[in-house]
């Protein structure tokens, strides 16, 4: 097992850096399939933002710990989830809209995770890569082609591609059928739990990528 020591960018003025362990597997992998928010990109910070913005008019409330995890859950299914809890009406794809708006006003603050753009970087051109992520099409290509990233990646799966978000399998089971592996030869980045779960009952391996230190 390979274990990285890296450092990791947080704000323009601000760097946090920690001691990281990620416990890569020693095999060769045939796809290499990474989240977006929270593990390519730091921008876990920057949706909580928008949400409690977005939220505020209607009285909604999205504690930090229920929010992180949740990390990796479609945004329409987080609105339905609040309606459900706290006995409201909002609107899902009016909210989801709102919402993704003021996250696009945020965007340029974003940072990448060093370490694991790292490793895509690394891999890039010799085997295929993907992303799998629980966020819509529109915000999840701003953020990579933002962080210049978005060349890298064979395919882009987001929450428009498929029935079931995280922690169902169907995110990363659509990315490695775009990629045409097996499923049983990807390994995943993950950033949360349900991210995991995610990408374990698509019968894949997966390194759990702590961005919140």
């Amino acid at each position: 097992m390979l274990k990285l020591f890296f450092f990791v960018k947080r704000k323009e003025t601000d760097y946090h850096c920690w001691m990281q362990f990620l416990q890569l597997p020693e095999r060769d992998f045939d796809a290499y399939i990474f989240d977006c928010d929270g593990t390519l990109a730091d921008t876990m910070g920057l949706h909580y933002d928008a949400w409690k913005m977005a939220l505020e008019p209607h009285g909604a409330d999205l504690p930090e710990d229920l929010y992180y995890s949740w990390g990796g859950r479609p945004t329409r299914e987080i609105v339905e989830a609040l309606n459900e809890m706290q006995g409201l009406f909002m609107d899902p794809a009016l909210l989801v809209h709102h919402k993704e708006g003021l996250y696009h006003q945020l965007l340029p603050g974003v940072q990448p995770i060093d370490a694991v753009v790292a490793i895509a970087r690394s891999l890039h051109g010799k085997k295929p890569l993907a992303v799998a992520s629980g966020g819509g099409r529109k915000s999840v290509h701003a953020t990579l082609e933002g962080l210049g990233l978005m060349e890298l990646f064979e395919t882009v799966v987001t929450s428009e591609d498929y029935k079931n978000g995280k922690p169902s399998p169907d995110p990363y089971l659509e990315a490695a059928r775009r990629l045409g592996v097996e499923p049983t030869g990807c390994l995943v980045f993950e950033d949360t739990e349900i991210g995991r779960q995610s990408a374990e009952a698509a019968g894949m391996q997966c390194v759990l990528v702590d961005s919140r230190k």
